[in-house]
C-alpha cells in the first residue's frame, strides 16, 4: 500500500533537497560494520587471552579456529573501508595483504598485552591477581582495543581504527586515540575520564590516574581555516606518573621520572625528575559556602 504523505517526506529527504546535507557524500558501497567488528574485538580478545572470555578448551584447533573467524571479519571490514579510499585501486587484493600482516602482529600484540596487564597489576594494591586483572579492569580492555587499533591505523586503515577505538570510549570511558604512540608496561588506573589525543607520544612505564587529558592547547589552520593535523600533543617520557584530573596540553614534554600530582594544569615543559602540584588550596571561606 502506498502512502502518498510518507512519499512526500522521502523526497524531502533526498540529499539534492536539504543544501546543508550537501556536503555529507552519498554511499555507493557499505560502510564497515560495528556490529561485525565488535565480534572481532571479541575475537581477538579470545585469541589474547585465551580461556578467559570463552568456553572453548585452550587447544591449537581453537585457536586456528578463532584466528580464520579473524581473517573472515577483518578481511570483510578492511575491504569496505578501502572501497571509500581513492588511492586504493584493488581493495579486495589489499585488504587480504593487510589482514594477513595483522594477524602476524598478533603475537607482539599479546606480549605487549601481557606486560600491560602486570603494569596495571603492580601499580594497584587493590588487584588480586592478574586474573582479576583481565576480567574487570577497564585499563585492559582500552589498551586492547588501542593497540589493535594502532595497528591497523599504521596501515593507513580507514574507518576501522577509529571504530575499534570508540567502541572501547563507549564501555569504558577510556578515549585513547588510535594515532598516539604508547610505550611498553602502561597503567591506567581506574580509566574514567582519560583522553589521550592523536599525536600523543608516551614512553614507557608510564603510569595515568582517572580524569587525565593529554590533550592540544591550540590549533594551527590553514589558508581555508580549517584545523592542520600538526603535533598539538604532549610528549610523556618514561617512567612518569600523572595523578587524577591533570590536564597535559600542547606539545610539552614531560621529563622522565617525573610525577604530575592531581589537578594540575600544565602548558609548559617539565625537566626530568620534576615534581609538579597545584597551588595550595584555599583553607578558609569568606561567605558564600566555599562558592
Amino acid at each position: 500500500m502506498t502512502i502518498p504523505f510518507l512519499e512526500k517526506i522521502t523526497q524531502s529527504l533526498s540529499q539534492n533537497k536539504i543544501h546543508e546535507y550537501s556536503y555529507i557524500p552519498q554511499l555507493n558501497h557499505p560502510l564497515p560494520n560495528i556490529k561485525r567488528i565488535k565480534e572481532l574485538m571479541d575475537l581477538i580478545k579470545t585469541v589474547i587471552f585465551p580461556g578467559f572470555f570463552d568456553n572453548a578448551a585452550i587447544t591449537n584447533d581453537a585457536a586456528i579456529s578463532n584466528l580464520k573467524f579473524i581473517y573472515s571479519l577483518l578481511n570483510e571490514q578492511i575491504y569496505n573501508g578501502l572501497c571509500f579510499s581513492q588511492d586504493c585501486d584493488s581493495p579486495q587484493k589489499t585488504a587480504e595483504q593487510f589482514t594477513i600482516a595483522f594477524i602476524e602482529k598478533i603475537p607482539e600484540l599479546k606480549r605487549l598485552l601481557a606486560m600491560d596487564v602486570k603494569a596495571v597489576y603492580d601499580c594497584d594494591p587493590a588487584a588480586k591477581n592478574y586474573i582479576e586483572v583481565i576480567f574487570c579492569y577497564p585499563a585492559v580492555q582500552a589498551l586492547l582495543h588501542y593497540r589493535v587499533a594502532h595497528e591497523l591505523l599504521l596501515m593507513q586503515i580507514p574507518f576501522v581504527p577509529r571504530i575499534i577505538s570508540e567502541l572501547a570510549h563507549i564501555t569504558t570511558g577510556i578515549e585513547i586515540h588510535p594515532g598516539a604512540q604508547i610505550g611498553e608496561y602502561f597503567s591506567i588506573d581506574h580509566g574514567t575520564g582519560v583522553v589521550i589525543g592523536e599525536t600523543c607520544i608516551i614512553g614507557n612505564h608510564v603510569r595515568l590516574y582517572q580524569g587525565v587529558t593529554l590533550g592540544a592547547k591550540g590549533f594551527i589552520y590553514d589558508d581555508n581555516g580549517l584545523p592542520l593535523n600538526v603535533p598539538r600533543h604532549p610528549i610523556i617520557e618514561d617512567n612518569v606518573i600523572i595523578y587524577s584530573n591533570s590536564t597535559i596540553l600542547g606539545r610539552i614534554t614531560i621529563g622522565h621520572d617525573s610525577i604530575i600530582g592531581g589537578n594540575v594544569w600544565q602548558v609548559h615543559n617539565v625537566p626530568p625528575h620534576s615534581r609538579i602540584t597545584q597551588k595550595k588550596a584555599t583553607a578558609t571561606f569568606i561567605d558564600g559556602l566555599g562558592i
